[in-house]
């Protein structure tokens, strides 16, 4: 009897980390299996949020809903944000891990080695001076805004685009396609991703920076595991165990592959295809979502700003952690969706309440395991505000 691709995934998951432990270093031998994986989720990415986001905007029907779902989509992002970052700093002054820590470390972080986004570099890069480059780079902000004007337009000129809109729904179509050929390959991708991983993990960091990633973890989980269920259970009328199963192919994607946009295509297919929400919600708020919709981003740079605050025995005040926690969403939203993107924004951070840019060295041991977990925090609030956007939609 053939398995489920979730219960294939599952395996491949276990599999993973039994042969990243047993092979030890040899298992960077199937990095390049991992590699080819992720380079076919990220090569449909850009011709998928361009196909979807158009036949999305076109699915609307009418200017008024297609701003009312933005208005709801961007205040729920704004919503679970701001929630994560207070879980955030609730649980990192009660645990207070980076109390007795060494902030002394060989690993430096170099602020000249990135730039950090600033409000007017964000706003510059959604509007695309030239849209081919911009597809070309795999800049994702101004492909979706350019997306959400020419479906405007289309919408505009219905009757006389009629060929165009047929176009575009047709290319939706094969894009999709296109995304179920590739998870076919998904187990393979995933064990050897996760393998890699396994093998790369050092046991003494891990150990010496237990607290912090147990503070971290810990706030994670609240927020996926009770905040999101109960807006889950609210506003979608959805049971949150099974909407897990349903999405579960994408969250260990996005925990192996270690990036939002790598797991777009799979977000969307799970949703339509499992959870059965219609094309029109998921195909606006998936792409948007995944860009500046950063959860568990956000929640891991307030902790980790503030275990840096506690190492270095500086005091944060209530304003000081307020400063932190509009810093870390503005962060957040202009944090790539790639491996480790947080570190850079972080930078944003620290620099607002004046602490040592240095400190990021500290934690980069363990950012990598920390990573992946935010990451499939991101993707299930992604998802999360897909099934409450849906359900907002159909009572109007």
């Amino acid at each position: 009897m053939k398995l489920k691709i979730h219960t294939q995934i599952l395996m491949a998951v276990l599999l993973g980390i039994l042969t990243g432990y047993l092979l030890g270093e040899h298992a960077k031998h199937l990095q390049i299996v991992g590699d080819l994986f992720i380079r076919l989720l990220k090569m449909i990415i850009i011709p998928l949020i361009f196909a979807t986001m158009v036949s999305g905007v076109v699915s609307t029907g009418q200017f008024g809903r297609l701003g009312r779902i933005g208005a709801q989509t961007f205040t729920y992002y704004l919503i679970t944000t701001v929630l994560a970052i207070t879980v955030g700093l609730v649980l990192v002054n009660i645990i207070a891990p980076g109390i007795g820590a060494n902030p002394l470390t060989e690993q430096v972080f170099s602020p000249t080695d990135h730039q950090p986004p600033t409000v007017t570099s964000i706003l510059y890069d959604i509007v695309p001076a030239n849209i081919f480059k911009a597809m070309a780079q795999g800049d994702v902000l101004p492909v979706i805004f350019f997306s959400l004007l020419l479906g405007a337009a289309l919408l505009g000129v219905r009757d006389k685009a009629e060929p165009v809109i047929v176009f575009f729904k047709g290319f939706d179509a094969v894009m999709m396609k296109l995304t179920d050929w590739i998870m076919r390959l998904a187990p393979i991708g995933v064990f050897a991703l996760i393998a890699v991983m396994v093998s790369r993990l050092n046991k003494d960091d891990i150990f010496a920076l237990a607290k912090y990633m147990l503070t971290v973890i810990a706030g994670l989980a609240v927020h996926a595991c009770i905040v999101l269920p109960i807006l889950l259970r609210i506003f979608a009328k959805r049971n949150p165990l099974t909407f897990f199963r349903q999405m579960f192919n994408a969250l260990v994607t996005a925990f192996s592959t270690d990036s939002s946009a790598a797991t777009l295509p799979v977000s969307m297919e799970c949703l339509e295809q499992n959870a059965k929400l219609p094309e029109r919600i998921t195909s606006f708020v998936m792409p948007i979502g995944a860009t500046v919709n950063m959860d568990g981003t956000a929640l891991y740079e307030a902790v980790a700003v503030m275990f840096i605050a506690q190492a270095y025995g500086v005091e944060m005040t209530f304003a000081n952690q307020v400063v932190i926690a509009l810093t870390a969403t503005l962060a957040s939203i202009g944090a790539a969706a790639i491996p480790s993107a947080g570190l850079i924004t972080m930078v944003i951070v620290l620099r607002a309440v004046n602490l040592p840019l240095e400190g990021i060295g500290m934690i980069l041991a363990v950012d990598r395991i920390l990573d992946m977990c935010r990451t499939t925090v991101n993707v299930w609030g992604d998802a999360c505000g897909a099934a409450i956007i849906a359900k907002l939609d159909e009572k109007n």
